[in-house]
């Protein structure tokens, strides 16, 4: 089949791979705004016009259209005026190794199938759990933070139950999971995966900037306890998706500790301290978890995707692991990852963090995730500093919460602003921002993870903000939002 990769392709593959590559580059180098601001509408109408039922048209027309269709319209991360989600620009070596993953095409789920590509991961897992102090950890490669978490949790499930005896329907129903309000949802929808009760997850109260309370959270445990529950685990946060904030880690432990529960640290943020050069500090503690969450495709520069969960324990693993016979039969003492995964084919992403580790070094990312964090801090003194501006808090990492305020307008006349601003903004394709809720106030937040982003251009986001809810008010086309 000419249509496929073989040995009597390769000038093709060369060819429709040049062509590919040209086409993004074109885009990247000519693109000057994030999104093309296209209604979705106009694009339904571009996607349905499409007819999959059609004969082929042969890959150079196919390449035609999606450069039409999706580059054209594509989020585009690395503009500067991008600065709405964790979504970062990816690092140069990591797309190369992307080609040539797409191009090998391995599953890492048995050695069979990926040989050195085990190999290789198994190596990146171990010095992972070195960069996090666990002196023999291990773990696996993952999609996603999401992912992460509810692996980690289940793990914490089966120690919890190896404790405290019991059978399942028994024990499970009085498991507790202890994580603040500002910790990401998949906490929540972990345990209702893992067949907790409706009131598993306890929220532990912050210090009022959205960090962990360690006293509440010493309370809390006796609280659980006095009520004949378990604490089956306590998640700590390293980089709160909202605030940008690091719950202390170490005092965390202490209580931990103190009461024999599974502490999870979820750095799917914040694990770029892991190579910081200058603000390891921030995550002191995390080596007396049992388990962490790490993305990579976030604060390492790395394309989606490229998670992992790491323990400190490796028995922990073998909770989750299960047996077939095609795959990792029981006498079978290859390395097969399936032993560790909850997923079975699964890409080789380890391969894209090998590459840049190879090509700019561990210090080398950190070092971007540095100016990412000093860029947030100085935009948060520009905010701070502008009377048509209100800062929200203050992040630890790349986050910057704020809310706009035209003079003469009242407090519930800039709430409604938050959500007018973000959608003007988008629909225009010139700048994207985020919306949250902080203490029950609606804010725009903006998440810097672009290095190559200057104050400069976050000045003229924020110039752009301020003129689109100046033309609101001006229309007096502000609506009161839920």
């Amino acid at each position: 089949m000419h249509d496929l990769l073989t040995r009597s392709t390769v000038t093709e593959y060369t060819e429709q791979l040049g062509a590919a590559t040209g086409l993004v580059a074109a885009r990247v180098g000519s693109v000057r705004q994030p999104f093309s601001g296209a209604s979705r509408a106009e694009l339904q109408q571009l996607v349905d016009a499409v007819d999959l039922e059609a004969s082929g048209v042969g890959t150079a027309e196919a390449l035609r259209e999606i450069d039409d269709l999706f580059l054209e319209h594509a989020i585009w991360f690395h503009e500067p005026a991008y600065a709405a989600h964790l979504n970062c620009p990816v690092a140069l070596p990591a797309v190369a190794a992307e080609a040539i993953l797409a191009a090998v095409n391995p599953s890492v789920d048995t050695y069979d199938q990926s040989s050195v590509g085990t190999l290789m991961e198994r190596r990146l897992v171990e010095w992972t759990a070195q960069r996090i102090g666990f002196a023999a950890g291990d773990g696996v490669f993952t999609s996603g933070g999401t992912q992460s978490n509810l692996h980690a949790l289940l793990l914490a499930r089966e120690w919890a139950l190896a404790q405290h005896g019991g059978s399942r329907s028994q024990v499970l129903p009085r498991f507790n999971i202890l994580a603040t309000a500002s910790s990401h949802f998949s906490v929540e929808k972990s345990a209702l995966i893992l067949g907790l009760g409706d009131d598993a997850v306890v929220s532990v109260p912050d210090d009022g900037e959205g960090r962990m309370d360690p006293v509440a959270l010493a309370a809390s445990l006796a609280a659980i306890h006095a009520a004949g529950r378990i604490p089956m685990a306590v998640v700590a946060t390293a980089g709160t998706t909202d605030r940008g904030v690091i719950d202390p880690v170490d005092a965390i432990a202490d209580h931990c500790d103190a009461h024999g529960v599974w502490l999870h640290v979820d750095a799917a943020y914040g694990c770029g301290l892991l190579v910081s050069p200058r603000r390891r500090a921030l995550i002191r503690g995390v080596e007396r978890a049992r388990s962490v969450t790490v993305d990579f495709h976030k604060s390492f520069f790395q394309p989606v995707s490229s998670s992992a969960i790491i323990v400190r324990e490796p028995a922990d693993l073998a909770a989750a692991a299960w047996h077939a016979d095609y795959l990792n039969p029981l006498e079978n003492e290859e390395p097969n990852q399936v032993d560790k995964s909850l997923q079975t084919t699964r890409r080789f992403d380890a391969l894209k963090l090998w590459t840049t580790l190879r090509a700019i070094g561990a210090d080398g990312i950190g070092e971007m995730f540095d100016t990412i964090i000093d860029l947030a801090s100085a935009v948060g003194d520009e905010v701070e500093a502008d009377p048509e501006l209100e800062l929200v808090g203050r992040s630890q990492l790349s986050t910057v919460l704020f809310r706009v305020r035209p003079a003469g307008t009242d407090e519930a006349a800039q709430d409604a602003l938050v959500a007018q601003v973000r959608r003007v903004l988008f629909e225009s394709g010139r700048a994207l921002v985020a919306k949250t809720v902080i203490d029950g106030r609606p804010c725009l937040k903006l998440t810097l993870l672009n290095p190559a982003t200057s104050l400069g251009d976050i000045r003229r986001v924020l110039d752009l903000v301020k003129d689109a809810a100046a033309a609101l008010v001006d229309l007096q086309d502000v609506e009161v939002v839920a």
